[in-house]
């Protein structure tokens, strides 16, 4: 398998730049980009946000992932991963399938984030303001990641990217 194989976590809170960052690590990577938000909204066409829905959800995540690391591909997964142990399974499927892993926690300002959470449109995420503070709340700490601060302009995100990636 080739070293430039990975797979990279982007986690953080609804709102912070995710699924920007994801795309863009993506863009540099040649990476397949698996979001939790369309993930579940394909099994889940109407969901309620239950933890059993949230464990299927994640399942097929990894399932995903692991078919494309297993075809030699890098991977993206983009979520917010607030709970270490989902951030630890994806460390363990990189370790299966014998490629690098690099978690990214996206960060960006309360107010920012909610400003863009309130302006979404046609957007896969039902996340609304009282589900930031929700999961503010309950986002578990992580160990070891590579931040990415998206409080300021795209310009500043896509230069750090490149920096990392």
């Amino acid at each position: 398998m080739s070293d430039t194989t990975r797979l990279v976590v982007v986690c953080g809170l609804p709102g912070a730049g995710k699924s920007t960052v994801a795309s863009a690590v993506a863009d540099r990577l040649d990476a397949t980009v698996f979001r939790t938000d369309v993930v579940r909204k394909e099994l889940f066409p109407d969901p309620s946000y239950t933890d059993e829905e949230s464990r299927r959800t994640y399942e097929a995540l990894f399932e995903r992932a692991d078919d494309r690391l297993a075809a030699g591909d890098p991977v993206v997964l983009d979520g917010t991963f607030r709970r270490a142990n989902r951030r630890r399974e994806a460390r363990s499927l990189a370790e299966r399938r014998g490629v690098t892993a690099r978690l990214v926690r996206v960060r960006c300002d309360e107010r920012t984030a909610k400003a863009r959470i309130r302006s979404r449109e046609d957007d896969p995420s039902d996340a609304d303001t009282d589900v930031y503070d929700l999961l503010r709340e309950e986002f578990e700490p992580v160990e070891d990641p590579v931040v990415v601060d998206n409080s300021g302009d795209l310009d500043a995100t896509l230069a750090r990217v490149r920096s990392l990636f």
